[in-house]
């Protein structure tokens, strides 16, 4: 069905702007992760169903995904690593009204099993432009843009 990594995720996108979480799982293997962008880990198929049905129904009703990047590594001719950069439109924000655009980085792990490849974990991370890192303080969790960190490398 899907003869490279790529077609698998671009399989995920088309499935994702149909809103059909059960083509989504249909993706995965059995006993796959997802790591969604707020740090949720759905540890198999059914879990990675059943959240994506909730968001569709709930949050990402009207939105629609873009590819706007795509790279694949092939680490072995049965498994690839792709990762993508896309653009979020159209997810429902905070009292009903419209999101503003997001863009994410989500990389998958694909194998070929059988004649097909499936997805073995997803990990899904928003891009912050000019963020250098999140804090939680006392203020709660947020972006900080104009952290400088030094780093000491002891060789």
């Amino acid at each position: 069905m899907y003869e490279t990594g790529e077609a698998v995720a671009r399989a995920f996108f088309d499935r994702w702007n149909e809103g059909d979480a059960d083509g989504i799982a249909a993706l995965f293997v059995e006993d796959a992760d997802f790591v969604n962008v707020v740090g949720l880990w759905w540890h198999d198929r059914r879990a990675i169903r059943k959240a994506h049905d909730y968001g569709f129904r709930h949050i990402f009703e009207n939105a629609r995904v873009e590819i706007t990047e795509l790279s694949v590594r092939e680490l072995t001719p049965d498994i690839h690593i792709v990762h993508t950069v896309s653009i979020l439109d159209g997810q429902t924000g905070v009292g009903g009204t419209e999101a503003v655009q997001r863009t994410a980085v989500i990389s998958m792990v694909t194998h070929r099993r059988s004649s097909a490849f499936q997805i073995v974990c997803c990990h899904n991370t928003d891009r912050v432009v000019g963020a250098d890192t999140h804090v939680v303080d006392t203020r709660g969790f947020r972006v900080c843009t104009q952290l400088v960190l030094f780093v000491t490398l002891e060789l």
